[in-house]
């Protein structure tokens, strides 16, 4: 029977994406878009790992944590969250989670963590890691701490939108964005036609990153290429 995995995420393009990672991986996952439906999805569905958002519409992360902790101390815990400083860590690992991981990430490093936290039979627990400072892909390299980005071997600095713009199109690259998704994504608000806030901070991006990484698609949006 494939290990049970429960998704406590409010973003919907998000938990759509990690839905689909892990099923291709082999596991099953239930998706819960709050703290609430996560405590109650818990005591039916027994997951052997759990995804855990901090930023969730009706409590905090660390709240869902300290619940369980409380009344079902063998969870196991994976916070994913962009909370990266050094203290939230800290205290969630502190608190009772297995891991940490720092969004955006790698598909496969995801998986990898997944795997490596999910304890079958009578294999001793595993211990907590910290996340990586780095996140690579299509030929860039974040660094989540700093909020830069080093492109050809030049460190780049990048506003807070800047930042989570590319992070965003870096997350689920090499698939392309459109406009409403990243005005969702990255500015938490519904696409408005008569805007062209994305295109200027994508202007913004490629002048920094002076290369093309990041494509146009015409007529629906823009994406993050390799070369």
């Amino acid at each position: 029977m494939a290990n049970q995995i429960l998704v406590v995420e409010d973003e919907p393009s998000l938990a759509q994406l990690l839905s689909r990672i892990l099923r291709a991986a082999g596991y099953s996952v239930t998706v819960a878009a709050t703290g609430t439906a996560a405590l109650r999805s818990v005591g039916v569905t027994d997951p052997d790992l759990i995804l855990l958002a901090l930023i969730l519409p009706d409590m905090q992360g660390e709240s869902v944590l300290t619940e369980l902790m409380s009344t079902r101390p063998d969870t196991r815990i994976l916070v994913l969250s962009s909370v990266t400083q050094i203290s939230t860590r800290v205290k969630v690992l502190d608190g009772g989670a297995v891991d940490f991981l720092a969004k955006p990430f790698a598909n496969a490093e995801l998986v990898a963590r997944v795997r490596a936290r999910i304890r079958t039979g009578d294999e001793p627990p595993v211990q907590p890691t910290w996340p990586p400072r780095h996140v690579r892909g299509a030929g860039l390299e974040l660094d989540v701490e700093r909020r830069e980005i080093v492109a050809g071997g030049r460190r780049i600095e990048l506003t807070q939108r800047e930042f989570v713009l590319l992070s965003y199109l870096l997350q689920r690259a090499p698939a392309v964005c459109s406009r409403a998704e990243l005005m969702k994504g990255v500015w938490g608000t519904s696409f408005d036609g008569g805007t062209n806030v994305v295109d200027v901070y994508v202007k913004r991006l490629r002048w920094k990153l002076t290369s093309e990484k990041i494509e146009t698609v015409r007529n629906v949006g823009y994406r993050l290429v390799a070369h």
